[in-house]
Parts: C-alpha cells; sequence; structure tokens
C-alpha cells in the first residue's frame, strides 16, 4: 500500500478541534515542524499533547502553544520554554509531568496494546500520592490536582500503576522511510518519535529521504510500516531546516598557557 501524500496540509486535513496527540522529538532534535506547521496553518484548537518536551524557542510544538492552540499537554520536561511556563502557571494549560521512563513505556504500552503496567518510578511521592497540580487557578493556588494511583507490592517491592496511552493522531519525523511507511530515525531521534507513533490510531511521517519499498534492508527498519497510515516527503530544503537548541564553544586556550 503506498501511503505517501502529496503535501502535509493534506496529511493533517482531517485533524479536528480538541484532537489528542503523540508527538515525537527530543528537544529540537527529530521534531515534526512541518506537520506541526501545517496544523497551524489550519486553525485546529483544543489540542491534548502527549510529548516529551513541548517545543523551544520558536520551534516545534512552541509555534502551536503560543498561539493558544494547545489545552493540555503530557510530557515529562518544561526546559527552558518560558511560555510554557507562564501558561501553566496562569491557570491557562492543563499539564500532566510525568517521569521521563515511564512516559516512555506509557507511549510504547499504548500502542502494544497494553493497557496498564506497574513500575517503582514515582511510589512514594506524588506522583502515586496525587495532588500534583495539573492547572493552577492564575493566583497561584491549585484548580485541578493529579489523583492517587494504585499502588501494589510485588515481592516486597511497592509499583505504581500507569495506564498505557493512545492518541487520536500521531506526528513522527524520520530520516527515511519507504513507501509503505517503513522508518528509520538518526542517532537521538530515536528516541521518542518509534514510541509515539506506536500510541497514535493514526499516524503521520514526514521523511527527511523517501525510498522505493524494499531500499530499506528489514533489520535496518525502526519502526515498521503497519504503525504508519501516512507519509509525506520533505524537501531538501525542509529536510535541512534543523536548530540547534543550545551551542556551546570553548575559549581556545592563549598561546605561550600552561595549557597551550
Amino acid at each position: 500500500m503506498d501511503k505517501v501524500v502529496a503535501t502535509a496540509l493534506e496529511t493533517v486535513a482531517d485533524v479536528p478541534e480538541g484532537a489528542s496527540l503523540a508527538v515525537g522529538g527530543f528537544g529540537l532534535s527529530g521534531v515534526p515542524n512541518v506537520l506541526i506547521q501545517a496544523l497551524f496553518e489550519r486553525g485546529v484548537s483544543g489540542l491534548s499533547v502527549v510529548s516529551n518536551n513541548c517545543g523551544a524557542m520558536d520551534s516545534g510544538l512552541a509555534v502551536l502553544l503560543a498561539a493558544g492552540r494547545i489545552g493540555r499537554v503530557t510530557g515529562s520536561y518544561i526546559g527552558a520554554n518560558k511560555e510554557f511556563a507562564r501558561q501553566y502557571l496562569a491557570g491557562e494549560l492543563e499539564v500532566e509531568l510525568i517521569p521521563q521512563g515511564t512516559l516512555a513505556e506509557r507511549l510504547r504500552a499504548g500502542g502494544a496494546g497494553i493497557p496498564a503496567f506497574y513500575t517503582p518510578a514515582g511510589v512514594g511521592t506524588q506522583v502515586a500520592d496525587g495532588g500534583l497540580p495539573w492547572r493552577y487557578d492564575g493566583s497561584g493556588g491549585v484548580a485541578l490536582a493529579s489523583p492517587p494511583k494504585e499502588v501494589r507490592d510485588f515481592d516486597g517491592t511497592e509499583y505504581v500503576l500507569e495506564r498505557g496511552i493512545r492518541t487520536d493522531f500521531a506526528l513522527v519525523r524520520a530520516a527515511k522511510g519507504d513507501r509503505h511507511g517503513n522508518l528509520v530515525f538518526n542517532k537521538s531521534t530515536r528516541n521518542f518519535n518509534p514510541l509515539a507513533a506506536m500510541a497514535g490510531r493514526v499516524t503521520i511521517a514526514e521523511v527527511e529521504e523517501l525510498v522505493e519499498p524494499g531500499a530499506i534492508d528489514p533489520d535496518a527498519v525502526h519502526l515498521p510500516g503497519i504503525f504508519v497510515q501516512r507519509v509525506v516527503a520533505l524537501t531538501p530544503e525542509q529536510a535541512a531546516g534543523k536548530k540547534i537548541e543550545q551551542r556551546t564553544v570553548s575559549v581556545p586556550a592563549a598561546r605561550g598557557s600552561v595549557n597551550g
């Protein structure tokens, strides 16, 4: 089955108001910026987003966040996104913060058809006991707090029950993909993209390089096409449009110095 769609706008044409989205990316690495921009151009709002983070600077999900299109975020990292923090503390945004490993496994479990699982991460904290602020009232008070979760003892160790995540759609970015939806990710872009793709009922992938079926060695496939419903090929300019979140350079040692 050829899953290639001509344009990014066409791939997201049926994403409705209030849809839930699993979005890949790790920092600014592997973020489906073209698909996110297409959603922005469509004007879809009230979105519930599941992602490791919610964009940074003016990139990724920060585009939708700054426009007020996101109503709820499930993630594990706010980072340096000042607008994210502002909306959260002002009561404009509902946020469920969970441990990063738990987020990864909740996405994977949802995609694998596992409704829930037990993990020791979060036992003895508000993650398990409840009380984490999901939404503030804008005056410093908590308008909505997380509920307590089931905790059970297995062989003398306590574990908290976490539910798998399924979303209406998933948006991911791959380094390479074929017309059947088989995907290959590059380095750290593989951290959350495959998991987000598994969690979506309809998964849309933007690929930097589109190849014909059979061009990818089956042993090299990171995500099988069964998890992907739509593929859009990026232009060379779009594929090259990658940003650096923090650039760090060292100061050269002065000539004649001890370490020079």
